[in-house]
Order: C-alpha cells, then sequence, then structure tokens
C-alpha cells in the first residue's frame, strides 16, 4: 500500500469520527474535535506534501513540531526546521496548524471552552479545504468535511 493510499484511509477515519462529533455537538465532544482535527491536519499535510514530491514516502510529520513562535523568537520555529522546503500556501497551512495545535491539549486535557473548540474548528475546515483544492489541482481527492 502506498503512503498515500494509507494517508487518504487515515483521513476518511479522521472526518468520519469529526462528522459523528459534529451531529452529536461540539460542546459534547471536544476530547475528539481536537484529537482528530490535530492527528488529520497532520494527514493532510504528510499527503500533500508527498503528493508534491517535498517528502520521501515514510517521512513522518510530527504534531508537537506546530508550536506557534513567539513574537521576537530568534530561534527559528522547530515546523520550518523541520519541513524546510516550499510549497503553495505554506505559510497560511502553518498559521492554522498553529491554532489547531495551540488548542489541542485544551482540548483534549484541559477545560475546553466553546471559543477554542470553534476556532479549533474553524480552522481545520479552512486547512482542509486549502489542501483538498491543492490536490484536485495535483489529480487526488479526499473525503470531504
Amino acid at each position: 500500500m502506498t503512503s498515500i493510499t494509507i494517508h487518504k484511509e487515515h483521513i476518511k477515519e479522521h472526518v468520519q469520527e469529526l462528522r459523528d462529533a459534529l451531529a452529536i455537538g461540539i460542546e459534547q465532544r471536544p476530547v475528539t474535535l481536537g484529537l482528530h482535527t490535530s492527528a488529520c491536519s497532520i494527514s493532510l499535510l504528510e499527503l500533500y506534501l508527498h503528493k508534491l514530491g517535498k517528502i520521501q514516502s515514510g517521512t513522518m510529520v510530527k504534531h508537537e513540531w506546530f508550536k506557534e513562535p513567539q513574537a521576537g523568537q530568534k530561534v527559528i520555529p522547530i515546523a520550518e526546521r523541520k519541513i524546510s522546503v516550499e510549497f503553495p500556501h505554506k505559510e497560511e497551512l502553518f498559521k492554522l496548524l498553529y491554532i489547531i495545535e495551540d488548542n489541542r491539549n485544551k482540548l483534549i486535557y484541559g477545560k475546553p471552552i466553546l471559543s477554542n473548540i470553534q476556532a479549533t474548528l474553524e480552522s481545520f475546515r479552512k486547512l482542509h479545504a486549502m489542501i483538498k483544492e491543492e490536490l484536485a489541482k495535483e489529480g487526488e481527492d479526499i473525503e470531504p468535511l
């Protein structure tokens, strides 16, 4: 099985879980939303980078890399160091990933507030739509949200 096929299967599973959580209600499923938006975002990014030929098969992107850089930070952010290749919408995708990952632990382990849940879901929807559109240009289709 190719890495693209594996990523697509993972994305499909995550999206199905997100749909179920949305049907139940986002305030009742913050843990599910935190976990699956994070994991699915990383799978989407990996699929996109594999399809563009920017990373090799088997290369793993880790969600921990997307800790938002602080203003005036002198060290290059870890996501930039680990994913140094250029690709369309990189900056915007990384910003969305920073939001998703910033809220991930709040939703999974903390006492989530509605604004965090909504920000995570909105950022994920934008990231999903953007990558879906870019993959379509490459002849690849993914599970719709």
